[in-house]
């Protein structure tokens, strides 16, 4: 493929404006957009994920927006080819993609390749979401620290999920986690430039408070009330629902609901930036700046 085709990575936390800046560069360089939000993957979940709007969609070909099921299995190995096929015929037409979304690992994936990590083990699994049901989370987090502390280190604790998947991967292995995520970086057969936006913590958590309330305007209550039956699901442990979930199991009011979502929401952006600055590829500039240097 020729060098001269390139792809322009749109990031940054949560709320940043990065579906609205990628739109605008798509439509300047006449392309198409693949979401990297692993949140968007899935068609059950509208409101709380910040699709893109049916409006936005006309305007744009998006690429991994809503198409799968919260049922379906899918990890970061299958997006990464998935997405690479899909780059591959779309430069067959255009000289410039658009990659918009705020999942740095699944960013990193298509930017320098991802090992092809062991699907879940059934039994093994069964068994890691038994000790949590009956309390014993905290061992599962003491052996994690023991099989690997240097993602111990890292990860969020409070994400379940990755931490059965770290756990899980260590196990069937016999390797830490973290070394299987740290190979050598696969080239890419066409250029790639990198933004994350820039924007002050005050006006970032500002507009994360403000898209919350705008969000349960929309409706996300609703929304959430028909995915609540299927709250044990991979794809529901996220930022959001998990609080509704909680409200609707009579935990906490709704007012608590809404604010520890907006409180959950602005450390969910701050691991996202602290997981950006780790990579030194990326240029930080306003939305403003980067539309500059393109338009």
């Amino acid at each position: 493929m020729s060098t001269e085709k390139t792809l322009i990575v749109i990031t940054g936390p949560t709320a940043s404006g990065k579906t609205d800046l990628s739109i605008r560069l798509a439509q300047h360089f006449d392309t198409y957009i693949i979401s990297a939000d692993s949140r968007q993957f899935y068609r059950e979940m509208t409101i709380g994920t910040a699709v893109p709007t049916q409006e936005e969609l006309k305007q744009i070909k998006h690429y991994f927006i809503q198409h799968i099921s919260i049922h379906d299995y899918y990890n970061v190995y299958k997006y990464e080819m998935d997405a690479l096929s899909v780059i591959k015929e779309v430069f067959k037409e255009k000289n410039t993609l658009i990659v918009c979304g705020g999942s740095g690992l699944y960013i990193d994936a298509l930017c320098y390749g991802i090992d092809d990590l062991p699907d879940p083990d059934p039994v093994l699994r069964n068994t890691l979401h038994k000790d949590i049901t009956e309390g014993r989370y905290e061992e599962l987090l003491k052996q994690l620290q023991i099989l690997d502390p240097e993602y111990y280190d890292f990860v969020d604790k409070n994400n379940t999920q990755r931490v059965l998947r770290a756990l899980e991967v260590c196990i069937l292995t016999g390797k830490t986690y973290s070394s299987q995520r740290k190979q050598q970086t696969k080239k890419r057969d066409f250029n790639i430039i990198k933004y994350c936006i820039d924007m002050s913590r005050e006006v970032l958590y500002q507009r994360i408070n403000q898209r919350t309330d705008q969000m349960m305007e929309n409706g996300w209550l609703e929304e959430a009330k028909t995915l609540y039956p299927f709250r044990k699901t991979n794809a529901l442990n996220t930022v959001g629902y998990k609080e509704l979930f909680l409200y609707f199991d009579g935990k906490c009011t709704l007012e608590q609901s809404i604010t520890d979502i907006k409180t959950h929401t602005r450390r969910y952006a701050k691991r996202q930036i602290t997981w950006f600055k780790r990579d030194h590829s990326y240029q930080w500039l306003s939305s403003d700046e980067i539309l500059k240097k393109h338009i």
